[in-house]
C-alpha cells in the first residue's frame, strides 16, 4: 500500500496547497490513504470544524495534531467527536479527543494512526516512549500497519523514538519544525523514518510566519504577535510504501512542490 503524509498545513496558503496538489498526486502516485498534520491549519495555530472539513473535502483522510491542538477553544467539542482527528496520545487522561485510531479507508489493510508529542523544549506531558508501548500493546494482533506522527522539537528525541520503535511500527514520521530534513530511510527493522517532513504553507515566510515580523523579533528581541504569511506556497511531505501483509515499510520518498 502507498500512503502520503503531508507536513504541517499552515493557514490559508497551506490549505490551498493541499487543494491544488492532492487530487493530482492521488492519481499520479496511486495513493491508498492520505494523512496530514493540521495543528496549524486554522490561522496558523489550531484547528476548527470548518477548516478540518475543508481539508477532508480536499482529500485528506486523517488529520494529526500537535502542541497547538488546544488553541481554538471552539474546536474542543468537535475534536472530541471527530474520529478522523488524532491529537497527541500522551496528553493526560480526560482531555478531549483520541490519540490513536484504526482506519479501514484503505481496502488493502487496516491502518492505525498514532499521534505523539515530544517533551524536549516543549510542554512536559506524559512520556511518548511509554505511551507508544501502551498503544502498541493494545493494537497487537489487530492491525499490522501503524503510522506514528511524532510532533517534536528536538532531533535527538525524534531519532531516539525512531530507533526505539524500529520494527514495531510501519513509519515514524517527524513533524513540528516546518523544515524538511533529508534523512529519510528504512531502519533495519523495517520502519520508515524521517526527522521532519516539513511544512505545507507560505513559501515566502519564516516557517509560515511573515518574515518581516520574525526578523524584527530576532533583531530587536521585542516579543510580538506573529501573523501567517500569504503568497506562493510550498507542499512538503513523504510517500511511504508498506507491505500490508508484514506491516514493514519498503520505501520512503520526500515530496517538495512549490507553486
Amino acid at each position: 500500500m502507498r500512503l502520503l503524509i503531508i507536513g504541517d498545513v499552515v493557514g490559508r496558503s497551506g490549505r490551498r496547497a493541499v487543494k491544488v496538489n492532492l487530487g493530482r498526486l492521488k492519481k499520479e502516485l496511486a495513493l491508498d490513504m492520505v494523512i496530514a498534520n493540521g495543528e496549524n491549519a486554522a490561522g496558523g495555530k489550531g484547528i476548527t470544524k470548518e477548516v478540518a472539513h475543508e481539508l477532508f473535502a480536499s482529500g485528506v483522510d486523517v488529520l494529526t495534531m500537535g502542541n497547538h491542538v488546544w488553541n481554538k477553544r471552539e474546536a474542543f467539542e468537535y475534536i472530541d467527536g471527530e474520529i478522523r482527528i488524532i491529537r497527541p496520545a500522551n496528553y493526560p487522561p480526560g482531555v478531549p479527543g483520541i490519540g490513536a485510531g484504526v482506519f479501514d479507508k484503505c481496502k488493502k489493510a487496516k491502518v492505525a494512526v498514532v499521534n505523539l508529542a515530544g517533551r524536549v523544549f516543549l510542554q512536559s506531558i506524559d512520556c511518548p516512549f511509554r505511551k507508544a508501548d501502551e498503544i502498541l500493546e493494545r493494537l497487537a494482533g489487530k492491525v499490522r500497519v501503524v503510522i506514528i506522527d511524532f510532533h517534536a522539537e528536538a532531533t535527538s528525541e525524534k531519532v531516539a523514538l525512531g530507533w526505539y520503535l524500529d520494527g514495531r511500527v510501519s513509519a515514524l514520521i517527524g513533524t513540528h519544525t516546518h523544515v524538511q530534513t533529508a534523512d529519510e530511510c528504512i531502519l533495519p527493522g523495517g520502519t520508515a523514518y524521517i526527522t521532519d517532513i516539513g511544512m505545507t504553507g507560505p513559501f515566502n515566510s519564516i516557517i509560515g510566519v511573515k518574515k518581516e515580523m520574525v526578523l524584527d523579533s530576532f533583531i530587536t528581541q521585542i516579543p510580538q504577535r506573529f501573523e501567517v504569511a500569504t503568497g506562493p506556497f510550498q507542499f512538503n511531505g513523504v510517500v511511504v510504501d508498506i507491505d500490508e501483509n508484514s506491516g514493514k515499510a519498503t520505501a520512503i520518498t520526500r515530496i517538495q512542490n512549490y507553486e
